[in-house]
């Protein structure tokens, strides 16, 4: 009798120990319980998305999470929110960004496979998205904060490169180059269509990881924590950029770039115009010259032939 309490003992002991385990490493914003297999199965809060722990979620799947609040928020009578460029994502069924978004009215934009807004904003029955433009180059620019001494390139470089590989799973040949000046560092990320195998993970879905880690905002389960050094020394990021590079350019109309971006685009036409302007007065002075040359050399050659 005390031999089977301890056997029943040992197994209820051994399925409270699963079920503690039972996490998902790579998106600790799931719920995970064990199935009636024993099986650990995780889905993402706020949907029925099976995760796949053993990899990095899609941003389009991880955008959906952050618009699935933990508790329910009081909303005053009236009151809104400028949700420009927030959104709830509408996902493919491969976890991926369809091309065209909307905010939950008739207005819609473009997307690429970032997520990032690639057109002006326009009406969903008027708005024609036809493909899902590929992001294929990234670049990631970061500051740390001001030390006595700056690191030495190559440790930043290998720092970072250990990181991205081993952290996120990126293959190596998708990272370009890793490049520091003091205190700026430069990631260069590119994988085209053509080069991206099926069991690679994304660099839009790395940049966004480590974006959330940088931010002490980690996606990873809480055992899985982040922290950057370089040679031993930690490196406190203080400002990151994130530029994204389509095969496609993007098409945005001028009337809803910023004044800022006008001002850049008018100041570079007048820059040229200029440029050409002075090119052409200054080629005519040197034509003219030739010409009087030319017409001086011609009057002398005729004053002899008289003589």
């Amino acid at each position: 009798m005390e031999s089977r309490l301890g056997i029943v003992l040992v197994l209820m002991l051994a399925a409270v120990s699963s079920a503690q385990d039972c996490t998902c490493a790579s998106n600790k914003r799931t719920t995970c319980a064990l199935d009636r297999s024993g099986i650990c199965v995780c889905r993402l809060i706020g949907s029925a998305w099976v995760a796949n722990c053993s990899t990095l979620t899609s941003k389009c799947l991880l955008m959906k999470t952050e618009m699935t609040p933990a508790k329910p928020r009081r909303v005053p009578s009236h009151g809104f929110l400028d949700n420009d460029g927030i959104y709830d994502p509408d996902c493919a069924a491969s976890g991926a960004f369809k091309a065209k978004q909307c905010n939950g009215t008739d207005t819609c934009w473009c997307v690429n496979s970032a997520g990032v807004r690639r057109t002006d904003k326009g009406e969903r029955t008027k708005l024609n998205c036809s493909e899902l433009v590929r992001t294929n180059h990234i670049f990631i620019e970061l500051k740390h904060k001001k030390r006595s001494d700056p690191f030495i390139n190559s440790e930043v470089a290998n720092a970072l490169r250990y990181t991205i590989q081993n952290r996120y799973k990126l293959h190596p040949n998708y990272i370009r180059d890793i490049e520091y000046e003091y205190p700026f560092i430069s990631i260069n990320l590119k994988q085209n269509a053509s080069q991206k195998l099926n069991s690679d993970v994304d660099i839009a879905d790395v940049a966004y990881y480590f974006e959330k880690d940088v931010k002490r905002d980690s996606i990873f389960h809480s055992n899985n924590s982040f922290s950057l050094s370089v040679g031993g020394e930690p490196l406190d990021v203080e400002e990151m950029l994130i530029y994204y590079v389509d095969e496609k350019p993007p098409e945005f109309s001028m009337k809803q770039l910023t004044p800022g971006v006008i001002a850049v685009v008018v100041f570079v036409i007048l820059a040229l115009f200029i440029g050409i302007t002075v090119l052409v007065i200054t080629r005519r002075r040197r034509i003219g010259k030739y010409k009087k040359v030319e017409i001086k050399e011609m009057g002398e050659m005729r004053r002899g032939q008289n003589v």
